[in-house]
């Protein structure tokens, strides 16, 4: 028996037949076409002749079957060594197939029926991620949590002192808007003196507030789901609760306790901005003097609008987290995937955060606070 490799496609009855024989390994030659792919019969390999094979021939050979196996044709791998049989017939297995001629579109009450499904398994999902890191902050209160302290005070060192720079920059142009606008309005009436009551109470109370969440949005939350939805496409989060690692307390605890620590401070930080830059604005623009605006703006700056807006800035905060970790936790295992997993959490958190505000809102003009 030659040991020179050969390969040649037959025809017997119904069957295209590949028929390899000789000395593969090592050899780096092309099979030949088949007789036909479109339309043909049922598909057969015999390799009775074949002394030695490697992997470049598999890889041939699975792009010779590969259009047969596409086409839903029937593939008879029996005559193949047993390995080559096993590795040939799972990348096949693997192959997409055709899709179906003509697809029914489904009714409009049934398509009604599958977004509500959805819309509600969405929601059980999202309730039931937020229950989980409520209990993983028990078990941390408890001394029983996997988080690790330096990865707390890693995660407040990423999101608190780097996202001083954008919430400063934010802070001061919008600021500069609400100072301006106001001030230009207050200026018809001879009352620019109400210009510091104008900018600190909007300021303190909500626009700090809000411009931290949105800007912790994009810039922390895209960030949190990108890091944890990539670990998830690497198999990371398995391998953690594989060691028997809790994922979320090694990896979403420290972010949410990270933005509940950060997110007042930054508030705060976001409130003396926007101050200043009214202060800016009165003094530069609308001739009010330095100090009748510093003693109207501590007038006008009770502890009540204080505490309101460091908790309006400590919800959004927390609710960017949750977002940020909920898209990453729940992310697919390819690149798109974590691609679309960042985009949502930037959309989820700030569509969160203005329902918050909204809420929040209301409920603190009720209880007139």
């Amino acid at each position: 028996m030659s040991d020179a490799p050969e390969a040649s496609w037959h025809t017997e009855d119904t069957h295209q037949v590949l028929r390899l024989s000789g000395e593969w390994r090592g050899h780096r030659g092309t099979l030949p076409e088949p007789i036909s792919t479109d339309g043909a019969g049922p598909v057969r390999v015999d390799a009775t002749g074949l002394r030695s094979w490697d992997a470049p021939l598999a890889a041939a050979l699975w792009q010779q079957l590969e259009p047969f196996a596409r086409q839903q044709v029937d593939v008879d791998l029996h005559g193949l060594p047993e390995g080559f049989q096993q590795v040939l017939a799972l990348a096949l297995d693997a192959a997409p197939t055709a899709p179906p001629s003509t697809t029914q579109r489904p009714g409009r009450i049934a398509a009604l029926g599958a977004r509500v499904t959805a819309a509600m398994g969405l929601r059980r999902k999202t309730l039931g991620f937020v229950g989980e890191v409520l209990l993983s902050i028990g078990r941390w209160l408890r001394g029983r949590s996997d988080m690790r302290a330096a990865d707390l005070m890693w995660q407040i060192e990423q999101t608190g002192p780097r996202s001083l720079p954008i919430v400063a920059l934010v802070c001061f142009l919008v600021g500069l808007i609400v100072a301006y606008m106001g001030a230009s309005q207050l200026q018809r009436f001879g009352a620019q003196t109400y210009i510091a009551d104008l900018v600190t109470i909007g300021v303190v109370r909500e626009v700090a507030a809000l411009l931290v969440g949105i800007v912790l949005a994009g810039r922390v939350g895209a960030a949190f789901a990108a890091q944890i939805g990539s670990m998830r496409a690497n198999e990371e989060v398995d391998a953690l609760a594989t060691m028997g690692v809790n994922p979320i307390d090694f990896l979403v605890l420290p972010r949410v306790l990270a933005l509940l620590i950060v997110g007042p401070m930054l508030t705060a930080f976001g409130a003396v901005v926007g101050m200043l830059v009214g202060w800016l604005v009165a003094v530069g623009i609308f001739g009010v003097t330095p100090l009748e605006y510093v003693y109207a703006s501590f007038d006008a700056m009770t502890l009540t609008h204080v505490l309101v807006g460091l908790f309006k800035g400590t919800v959004y905060s927390v609710l960017v987290a949750l977002a940020g970790c909920l898209q990453g936790m729940s992310a697919g295992r390819s690149a798109q995937a974590v691609g679309d997993a960042t985009t949502a959490s930037v959309v989820q958190a700030i569509v969160w955060i203005v329902v918050a505000a909204s809420m929040l809102t209301v409920v603190f003009q009720r209880l007139d606070i």
